[in-house]
């Protein structure tokens, strides 16, 4: 699967959410945090999206927009469609994994850098987002920063289950700025 670089520019695309909403990637005016998380009940990503979540404000007034993708069904990702309050996609064939070069790999599980989220995100008060597991233990996570202009103007492909964009390093990318160029 070809990965996309810094630079690249991406098909525009109009994705629909898990609520039947239409959102276009890129945005006409701001830039999006395309998100691919693994599958919808994954402790990491529940530890991750929380931290999103809990820092939209910030990443909002950055003149960022969340797109989050999940290759599970859109039945398994409505069920907690209200603790997730961000723009989320199903895609449980991968289609849009593989148009972005998004991998799975044994290594998912085995770096020690994602065994104590995993702990966190499992122990945690909050419940998984969903049961739904469609190949998922082995899927990396990916985040791509995209600007209304198709360009990516920042990739990420994690070599771990835990390995994404803290909100901190995202915004920092930005430098809190929708105008990047």
């Amino acid at each position: 699967m070809p990965k996309i670089d810094v630079g690249d520019r991406v098909t525009p695309r109009v994705l629909t959410t898990i609520t039947s909403e239409q959102t276009h990637t890129p945005d006409p005016i701001g830039l999006v945090h395309l998100q691919f998380r693994r599958y919808a009940g994954c402790p990491y990503c529940n530890l991750h999206l929380r931290s999103i979540v809990a820092r939209s404000d910030e990443i909002t007034a950055a003149g960022i927009r969340e797109v989050v993708i999940f290759h599970s069904t859109a039945e398994k990702l409505l069920k907690y469609n209200d603790e997730i309050p961000l723009a989320v996609v199903a895609d449980p064939t991968k289609r849009i994994y593989r148009e972005f070069g998004v991998e799975s790999s044994p290594r998912a599980l085995l770096h020690p850098r994602g065994w104590l989220p995993a702990i966190r995100g499992v122990v945690s008060k909050h419940r998984p987002l969903s049961g739904d597991h469609i190949s998922g233990h082995l899927g990396l996570p990916a985040d791509f920063l995209i600007n209304h202009d198709d360009r990516v103007l920042a990739s990420k492909y994690g070599v771990h289950t835990f390995d994404q964009w803290s909100v901190d390093e995202l915004l920092q990318l930005t430098g809190g700025r929708a105008d990047t160029p």
